[in-house]
């Protein structure tokens, strides 16, 4: 079930006991806060790793002017970019040398294919990532709402084991890289 970003706030603000909302503009405090909050701690969690679902690739556009040291080009960065992850031209997606400064991407090629982590909808994310997403926003929202710190810090060990059960859960839909080349065994195979 993909859930909206009201959606998940509230699934937050009910592991805190704490009245869930129905929208951002409810006029409570955990409307005020969910609405503070959110977009940050998303984006964050989107950043904090290569997640597949979050993961895209885009020709970059070159500047018309070259940046002033170090690298030949400046190329624009997309609109929904968090994070590099990689940079390649002719038709691959790594392999480039490249800074990432200000809103701009600078590196020496002509053109460039950038693999990055960009923002994508709710209705994008897969349950392991809500579920990622919900415990840290609950972290996020317990001590404004509860003054409770204690449980805070017990709601933030709960959101990094999430976290890191996802990222797990994520890296195992890619396919895995075997050995090609182990001279172990084709001395064995001798």
């Amino acid at each position: 079930m993909a859930y909206s970003a009201v959606g998940l706030c509230a699934r937050a603000l009910l592991k805190i006991g704490a009245n869930p909302v129905t929208s951002f503009q409810d006029g409570t405090a955990e409307a005020e806060l969910a609405a503070a909050l959110y977009a940050p701690t998303r984006d964050a969690l989107l950043a904090a790793h290569g997640w597949s679902f979050a993961t895209k690739q885009a020709l970059l556009v070159r500047r018309a002017d070259p940046p002033p040291a170090d690298f030949a080009h400046g190329f624009v960065l997309p609109d929904d970019f968090l994070r590099a992850l990689s940079l390649g031209t002719g038709g691959r997606g790594r392999g480039l040398s490249y800074r990432i400064q200000g809103k701009d991407l600078l590196a020496d090629a002509e053109s460039v294919t950038l693999t990055y982590v960009a923002r994508v909808a709710e209705g994008g994310f897969p349950a392991f990532f809500d579920a990622a997403l919900i415990a840290r926003l609950a972290a996020e929202f317990c001590v404004p709402l509860t003054e409770n710190t204690s449980r805070a810090e017990v709601l933030q060990k709960q959101a990094e084991a999430e976290f890191r059960r996802a990222r797990l859960t994520d890296t195992s839909q890619d396919s895995q890289d075997g050995f090609t080349d182990f001279t172990l065994i084709e001395a064995r195979l001798s």
